[in-house]
């Protein structure tokens, strides 16, 4: 390898601190900068909400990789130090530290600027250039250390935005004994990510001592003596408004690409408002890649650029940007498969590839099989919910949802067939792992395969 390679990285999330490790895990005597606006080396945001309920029992727990996991690694991490400038020409990166400049020439660069929370246009929701006393986004260790003094029991706490982030906030502070009120915009929860039939299911284990407000816009809040008191909602259908009483105000309504450096580099911006990069994660300027939130990449089932939100796409992409910075051949799959999961109130839910909505243009098929993780005979069976949609024509899966027990696991299994372009008679025929004590003959994988395959055929009679 080169020894007189410099490599900088901008951002130490999961997609910059990966690919810190990546390179110097293919080029051990190259020079490796990273930059970081934060007082923290890596950690993991997904963990976030898991720290206000005390499952995590604090903050610094979340951090994966120490100040002195980099110092051993030889790699040099510049914490508290912000960058102002890519300058393309010369190759260097300009930051500030402390109000004192700091430059540093590279060979190859990876933009790592993850994103910044999206706020809705909500009246009088900020004061004094910050958000009101009590009104909080979940995108840092800071954010956890400055709700944590709001999280009492017996106090309300309303969450605006039901995706993954929103409901495990509402599960975390549930827990914590807090009065729980979520706000949606859209007509179902978890829109993005399930048919509205698997929505309808998972919305109905919320318990229902926790108020689920959908296709509500929040349109304003009061605050008493600088902090909030109170919400103003307005249902998008019928213009009904209400007021809700609140001690605490989470904002979970997703994140903006951060690429104000990247685009005034030359960097090409996306459709979706992120780094437009290929499969070895490399942007159109020559020597520059770029990973994580602040990127763009092509579904695989939709083939349409999608914006990378998810820290395994992220950690994917650290990998690929790490290698080829540092010299190395690693590509991405052609396109991702938005494989996500959680936990929230007791319910394992997962889903991979497109939903319903997204894939109008093409003739689908779908098919639900309700099951049990084990058989009918064996006591202990927990339920299982699952859904697959094929393509009708080629009867190739496109994606799958499942709700229960081990569902992420199970959609695993369809994310390898996805990524395999296999067909849903293939699927059905999987042979799985059977012990009355671990699983039933039949993996509810394999019977919603067999539900589709017979409409399949009977469409085509």
């Amino acid at each position: 390898m080169n020894q007189d390679r410099d490599i900088v990285i901008i951002g130490c999330g999961a997609g910059g601190g990966t690919s810190a490790q990546f390179a110097r895990k293919t080029d051990r005597k190259s020079t490796i900068t990273v930059f970081e606006k934060s007082r923290y080396s890596q950690y993991s945001k997904c963990g976030l909400p898991y720290a206000i309920s005390g499952i995590i029992q604090d903050p610094m727990d979340l951090i994966e990789f120490s100040e002195n996991w980099f110092k051993k690694a030889n790699i040099d991490l510049l914490l508290n130090t912000t960058v102002e400038k890519i300058d393309v020409e010369n190759q260097i990166v300009i930051g500030k530290k402390d109000n004192v400049t700091v430059k540093k020439s590279y060979g190859t660069l990876v933009i790592a600027t993850g994103a910044q929370p999206s706020i809705p246009p909500i009246q009088n929701l900020f004061r004094n250039d910050g958000l009101v006393d009590g009104v909080f986004v979940v995108r840092t260790i800071d954010d956890v250390k400055n709700i944590l003094p709001f999280v009492q029991k017996n106090k309300s706490a309303t969450i605006i935005g039901a995706g993954f982030i929103g409901l495990e906030m509402a599960d975390n502070l549930y827990k914590k004994g807090m009065k729980i009120t979520v706000v949606e915009a859209l007509p179902r929860i978890l829109s993005k990510t399930f048919d509205e039939d698997m929505s309808k299911v998972i919305h109905e284990e919320i318990p229902d001592d926790v108020t689920v407000f959908t296709n509500c816009l929040a349109t304003g809040i009061e605050d008493v003596n600088g902090k909030i008191s109170k919400i103003h909602i307005k249902n998008n259908e019928n213009g009904d408004a209400k007021t809700i009483n609140t001690d605490l105000l989470i904002i979970a309504t997703g994140v903006k690409p951060e690429v104000a450096l990247a685009r005034e580099a030359g960097c090409k911006i996306g459709e979706t408002g992120g780094i437009i990069v290929n499969a070895r994660c490399e942007t159109n300027i020559e020597n520059i890649y770029a990973v994580g939130d602040c990127t763009e990449y092509i579904d695989f089932v939709t083939k349409k650029p999608v914006p990378v939100g998810l820290g395994s796409i992220a950690v994917r992409q650290g990998i690929a940007a790490g290698v080829n910075a540092a010299g190395g051949e690693y590509e991405l799959p052609r396109g991702v498969l938005q494989t996500s999961t959680s936990e929230f109130f007791n319910m394992e839910v997962a889903a991979v590839g497109a939903i319903t909505d997204y894939i109008k243009n093409t003739s689908t098929l779908s098919g639900r099989f309700n099951g049990s993780s084990l058989p009918a005979y064996f006591p202990g069976g927990k339920p299982v919910i699952v859904k697959v949609i094929v393509d009708e024509k080629t009867s190739q899966i496109l994606g799958a949802q499942a709700v229960g027990d081990k569902a992420a696991q199970r959609i695993n299994t369809f994310a390898c067939a996805i990524l395999a372009e296999l067909d849903v008679e293939t699927l059905r025929k999987l042979e799985t792992a059977y012990a009355p004590s671990v699983a039933p003959t039949l993996d509810a994988v394999t019977l919603v395969c067999d539900i589709v395959s017979k409409k399949l055929k009977h469409k085509n009679r």
